[in-house]
C-alpha cells in the first residue's frame, strides 16, 4: 500500500485526487508529438524542469483523477492497466500499484460509482477491467461506464487492426457484456451528468473525445483527456499527436479551449501532464502558456517505472 499522500487540489467543496499509475518512457514524446522537436520545446523557458528536461525531451505520464461529485464517487479514465498485451513496449503487461493507490486515496474498486471515459484509447481504459480466474471482468463492478454514443459507434465501424481489435476484446467488451457501459449523446454546450460533473465535446483526437468539467462554489477545474497531451501544446497548438483521427479539427478544439480558459481561474488538470500535473492558462503573445499549481495535498514522488526510471 502506499504510504505517501495521494497529490490532490481542492475545487471549491470538491478534491480532486490523481491516482498514478506509471511515468512514460523518454521515447513516448517523439513518437507521441513529433512536431515537438527539442528546439521547439527549448524555445519555452517555462516548460523546464516539470515538464521537459534541459534537453528538450518531454515529460508525460498515465494517472487517473478520482472526486466525489453530488454524492457520487467518480474516476475519469482507467489509464493502461496491468496484464494487458498491447503493441506499444511502454504499455505492455504492466505490474503497477494502481488499485492500491486507489484505495490508499480513498476509492478501493467496489466503491466506485461512475467511471467516465474520455475516448477509448488503449491508455485511457486498460483499468476497466482485471484478470480473475484467466478472464476479463468489470474492475468497478458497482459502477456505471460512460463514454460518448459518437465514440463507441465511431470505433464500431473503423477498420481495427490486431493490437486495437485486442483492447477492446479486454477493456471495452467485458464492461458492455456486464451491462455496465453507458453511451450519452454530448451537445455542443456540453451535457450535465450530475450537479458539478459536465462532459464537454472536444472532437479530434476521437470523434466522440469528451473534456470533463468538474464545478463547486464558483470554482472551476478541466480534465483534458486527449485533447492537450502535454503543456507544449499550449504554446503550439498546432501541434497535434500521431495518433489523432482527424488532426485539423484537433488543432481547432485546442486552440478553441486555450481561448476560453485564458486567463480565467478554471484550473486545468492533464490527463498526461507530469507533476505538478495542474495549472492555469496564461495568454502568451499569440499562444499560452501554463501557471503549474501544485496539489493541495502531497505530492508524491512519481511512481518507478518497469526500468527504475522516471
Amino acid at each position: 500500500m502506499p504510504n505517501t499522500p495521494t497529490p490532490s487540489w481542492t475545487v471549491g467543496d470538491l478534491t480532486v485526487h490523481r491516482i498514478d499509475e506509471v511515468p512514460l518512457p523518454p521515447a513516448t514524446g517523439p513518437w507521441l508529438l513529433p512536431d515537438a522537436t527539442p528546439e521547439v520545446v527549448a524555445g519555452q523557458d517555462w516548460l523546464r524542469p516539470d515538464f521537459a528536461d534541459a534537453d528538450g525531451v518531454l515529460r508525460l505520464d498515465s494517472h487517473s483523477f478520482a472526486v466525489v461529485v453530488d454524492g457520487l464517487r467518480v474516476l475519469v479514465d482507467t489509464g493502461i492497466g496491468n496484464g494487458k498485451q498491447r503493441a506499444n513496449p511502454a504499455w505492455h503487461d504492466l505490474r503497477t500499484d494502481y488499485p492500491e493507490r486507489l484505495a490508499a486515496a480513498g476509492f478501493p474498486p467496489d466503491s466506485v460509482d461512475l467511471v467516465v471515459l474520455t475516448h477509448l484509447h488503449a491508455d485511457h481504459v486498460g483499468w476497466n477491467t482485471r484478470q480473475v480466474d484467466g478472464a476479463w471482468e468489470p474492475t468497478f463492478p458497482g459502477a456505471r461506464y460512460l463514454t460518448t454514443r459518437a465514440e463507441r459507434e465511431f470505433w464500431a465501424g473503423y477498420p481495427m487492426d490486431e493490437a486495437r481489435a485486442q483492447l477492446f476484446r479486454d477493456s471495452v467488451l467485458p464492461v458492455e457484456r456486464a451491462g455496465l457501459l453507458d453511451l450519452v449523446d454530448v451537445p455542443a454546450e456540453g451535457l450535465r451528468i450530475v450537479p458539478g460533473l459536465r462532459l464537454l465535446p472536444t472532437p479530434g483526437h476521437t470523434p466522440g473525445h469528451v473534456a470533463v468539467e468538474l464545478t463547486s462554489r464558483g470554482r472551476t477545474a478541466l480534465i483534458t483527456g486527449d485533447c492537450l497531451h502535454h503543456p507544449v501544446q499550449l504554446a503550439h497548438p498546432a501541434i497535434g499527436a500521431c495518433v489523432d483521427i482527424d488532426p485539423r479539427r484537433s488543432a481547432a478544439t485546442r486552440r478553441a479551449l486555450l481561448a476560453s480558459l485564458a486567463g480565467t481561474d478554471t484550473l486545468l488538470l492533464g490527463t498526461h501532464f507530469a507533476p505538478p500535473t495542474a495549472g492555469r492558462v496564461l495568454a502568451d503573445g499569440e499562444a499560452y502558456r501554463l501557471r503549474p499549481v501544485p496539489p493541495t495535498a502531497g505530492e508524491s514522488g512519481p511512481p518507478v517505472g518497469a526500468d527504475g526510471a522516471r
